[in-house]
């Protein structure tokens, strides 16, 4: 059964049970299928790593969307560019975002649960931020509300300041991005530590990487634009340093 087929007995238990929306998040919106048993670490791409994985993203994601007090299409548009959900099981999926999107409470015990369920996979923490700021971005706008949020939620799941920041700069326009912060580095790395940096981030974040580590594939489209953000920032320091 595909991701968005288990999806759907999740999104049915999410309407029935509405009303813990803001306070039992991920294991209450899955009813408890596969036994409570959400994860195999030996294999964190099972379907059902996906399914929490991807109930997480919906539900922070609406909310976030809420965060600056309006949903827009654009949002809305930018969630199905993220996640390429079939026309098909769209009804699913909006099932659980209408009704988390309804207000931003609880947005923190979705955070903990997710962090909790993914406490062994810190890169899968990361891309969850990196899908986050993507329908944040959306509308053009990064409403000071929506980085707060998004700040939050980063700390909850155990990424500090100085690393919000660098996931931040990622995703910036590029006129305003710092290339050392996109990397993740400060300008007093040599050039050797910077070429070898650059190449572990590369394959660190490779389509390939992400699917591994249990990234559904439909969420993997953020690897391009993740890889040609650090492409672009590696080459404008290699610019810069004449190499």
């Amino acid at each position: 059964m595909s991701i968005w087929g288990r999806l759907a007995g999740a999104a049915a238990g999410l309407s029935a049970g509405a009303h813990m929306v803001g306070g039992a998040p991920i294991r209450a919106l899955l009813g408890g299928f596969a036994g409570g048993h959400l994860f195999n670490h030996d294999n964190d791409s099972t379907p059902e790593h996906q399914v929490a994985f991807t109930i997480g993203v919906i539900a922070l994601g609406a909310k976030m969307a809420k965060a600056d007090g309006l949903v827009t299409q654009d949002e809305v548009i930018a969630f199905k560019e993220v996640f390429k959900v079939p026309e098909g099981e769209m009804e699913n999926v909006s099932r659980i975002f209408n009704l988390a999107k309804q207000d931003i409470v609880g947005y923190e015990a979705y955070a903990n649960q997710l962090a909790s369920l993914l406490k062994d996979n810190r890169k899968l923490l990361e891309y969850v931020l990196e899908g986050l700021f993507h329908i944040a971005l959306a509308d053009g706008v990064f409403h000071p509300n929506e980085e707060q949020f998004l700040a939050e939620v980063a700390r909850r799941f155990g990424f500090t300041a100085t690393e919000f920041n660098y996931i931040k700069a990622r995703h910036a326009s590029s006129s305003k991005c710092d290339p050392y912060e996109v990397l993740g580095i400060t300008p007093e790395i040599d050039n050797a530590a910077l070429k070898s940096h650059y190449r572990r981030l590369v394959l660190d974040n490779h389509p390939d990487k992400m699917i591994a580590r249990g990234v559904p594939p439909e969420f993997v489209s953020l690897a391009t634009k993740k890889v040609a953000a650090i492409n672009a920032a590696y080459e404008a320091v290699a610019r810069e340093r004449h190499i």
